[in-house]
């Protein structure tokens, strides 16, 4: 069969000053047999020197444009290895041009997805990581010298650690001189549906593996897993807490189309490199990582001389007391006593450049031809809001008039995720819009009505509570009932509409604002004083200016439209968007158990139309 992939991405600064870690999505198009293909690179800058950003950011860059240069290739393995190599030569090459940069480094992971298969390289202490089955497996190689201990360890060699080394220092990394050791995989691993592939920098070490497991098995979504376990680093509040950058990766089945070759039985198996989970026995012996033994060997030798450890760790911890000479003499010294150069200005132009490539070479359909003004908000006096007769007794959901209007839907950049652009004008027509999420007692009519089995509400108040676990089918089935109870036309809300009415006339990704503030909404970290573990009452929070309540926020809402990975060729007059994969329907809006970010009016999930989920009610629209 064949596979797609849902990728979502997000970083925090931890107890940093400023950020050193880097990464880039590349959604790379398909191959001629129609294998999706999508690159994920990820650079950490060494810690402790001002420019290890501009080297995250550098690396990044030049691995993006090398591996492209190369795209579509069948030696995925070599050109994953010389886009590295390209990478540590353009460190090489600026310090030597900045001497400025002199010590700057990082390390890296890069992570080729090509319809199940699954390759990679890295250099360093950043992870790549396999879940499957509640089973966390490590992929890539640690170059850290805490994993060379516990590597010899299980080969049965004991070896003492050194007086003065510690276990995170790094034995491999990107400085511009000759790599240590790379490790990349000759063989590919075959993912499969409900896999999925963590790419993370070495922040998430705050969590153990059984935690992240867990987080992983409380997210839906590639994004809600994002935020879970930045979150839970961030709450673990560790001391000095490094940079985390997370990337992670869902393996999804596309059922319209059917696999043309059979899985490869040698490379079926992820291969296990985490010694505190329990692993399944694998049929076929560990993979052994690239040039490793060559790394041992020099360890041995180095350990077994008389003049101490090896080379390399010479030269690494003369640079480590550089670069915090360096840092001292910074904080010591004025602006005034030491005025910045030239060469370092220069350094600093380059550095940006590399970082706008970096955004432009992302994907060609995220680049907008040119930037359009921003539309002035909106705001209108609300309308009377009202409630149709139903013909079986009682009335329908209180709705509002939304008037007519034109506004700019999607986001600015793709960066923060592909499925929002490109951002493109939309008319909508005035509608009618449900000023509340369908609750439990409204949703019940129409069950009993239809000897539907009533939904379960958790013991919640079944009148003020929104109705969750309803089906996109569902949802729909009742829109067409409530048609014939009332006389009028009532349906979902296409997304177009969904977003201009949760816009409000506004420009920014929060009604509200351009942040999630706090107590503006219901979300797992909105700092609200309400129960994040169920939703809250409908209208417990303010309305939009159109009169609406929970746009953001207590439950993902049912939209029309089957999902598409972006909005190339989206219709622009508001009209329902069929095609794509109908399989599935998008929902917008965000929910109670989600981050703040999931909140944003550009934020795009999607969900199998046949089946409820926890978090997800939804809205109705009628016609006038």
């Amino acid at each position: 069969m064949r596979v797609e992939f849902d990728i979502a991405s997000d970083q925090i600064d931890g107890a940093r000053d400023y950020q050193e870690d880097a990464y880039m999505v590349n959604q790379m198009g398909e191959t001629e047999n129609g294998d999706i293909c999508s690159l994920v690179i990820m650079a950490d800058g060494m810690g402790g020197h001002a420019a290890g950003n501009v080297a995250s950011n550098m690396v990044i860059a030049t691995f993006n444009k090398t591996f492209q240069s190369s795209f579509p290739t069948k030696k995925i393995a070599e050109s994953l290895t010389e886009s590295l190599n390209r990478s540590n030569d353009q460190i090489r090459a600026s310090v030597k041009e900045t001497p400025a940069l002199r010590g700057m480094g990082c390390t890296m992971v890069s992570a080729y997805l090509e319809g199940d298969k699954l390759y990679w390289v890295s250099v360093g202490d950043s992870h790549i990581y396999l879940i499957r089955d509640r089973e966390l497996i490590k992929q890539n190689a640690d170059h850290s010298y805490g994993a060379y201990l516990d590597m010899m360890k299980e080969q049965g060699m004991d070896i003492s650690e050194r007086d003065g080394m510690s276990r995170n220092m790094l034995m491999s990394a990107m400085t511009g001189e000759e790599i240590s050791s790379i490790d990349v995989s000759e063989v590919p691993i075959k993912v499969r549906p409900g896999d999925r592939v963590i790419v993370a920098s070495d922040g998430l070490d705050t969590l153990g593996a059984g935690a992240i497991i867990q987080y992983s098995s409380w997210s839906a979504t590639a994004k809600e897993c994002v935020y879970a376990l930045l979150k839970a680093v961030e709450d673990a509040n560790k001391i000095n807490q490094d940079n985390t950058t997370l990337i992670i990766i869902d393996i999804k089945e596309r059922k319209q189309e059917e696999a043309a070759a059979q899985p490869d039985a040698e490379s079926e198996k992820p291969v296990s490199r985490i010694a505190d989970v329990r692993v399944k026995e694998q049929p076929s012996p560990p993979r052994e990582p690239r040039s490793y033994k060559g790394l041992v060997w020099l360890v041995i030798l180095g350990l077994l001389g008389a003049g101490g450890f090896f080379a390399w760790e010479k030269g690494l911890l003369q640079q480590v007391q550089e670069q915090v000479q360096e840092m001292v003499e910074a904080q010591l010294e004025t602006p005034e006593v030491e005025p910045i150069t030239a060469s370092e200005i220069e350094s600093e132009q380059q550095a940006a450049e590399l970082a706008g490539q970096q955004a432009e070479q992302a994907e060609p359909l995220q680049a907008e031809p040119a930037p359009e003004p921003e539309l002035e908000p909106q705001f209108v006096d609300k309308a009377d809001p009202f409630r149709d007769k139903l013909k079986s007794g009682g009335r329908g959901p209180l709705m509002v008039q939304v008037p007519s209007g034109t506004f700019r839907m999607g986001g600015a950049s793709g960066i923060i995720s592909a499925d929002e652009v490109p951002r493109h004008k939309v008319n909508i027509e005035s509608i009618m819009v449900s000023v509340y999420e369908v609750t439990y007692a409204e949703y019940d009519l129409f069950a009993k009505s239809s000897n539907r089995k009533l939904p379960d509400s958790s013991g919640w108040d079944r009148k003020t509570h929104p109705v969750n676990n309803i089906s996109w089918d569902d949802a729909l089935r009742y829109t067409k009932w409530l048609s014939k109870q009332t006389g009028k036309i009532y349906r979902l809300l296409s997304e177009s509409e969904w977003e201009y009415v949760a816009r409000a006339g506004t420009t920014s990704s929060f009604w509200w604002g351009t942040s999630a503030g706090t107590s503006n909404a219901h979300c797992f970290d909105c700092k609200s004083d309400y129960n994040t573990s169920k939703p809250a009452k409908v209208g417990t929070y303010k309305p939009n200016t159109f009169g609406l309540y929970d746009t953001a926020g207590n439950l993902y809402e049912w939209v029309h439209d089957c999902y598409h990975r972006n909005y190339k060729e989206a219709p622009t007059d508001g009209s329902v968007w069929e095609g794509g994969d109908c399989e599935v329907r998008v929902v917008r809006g965000g929910a109670f158990r989600s981050p703040a970010d999931s909140m944003r009016v550009e934020n795009r999930e999607k969900f199998p139309s046949k089946r409820g989920q926890y978090n997800v009610g939804f809205r109705l629209a009628r016609d006038l």
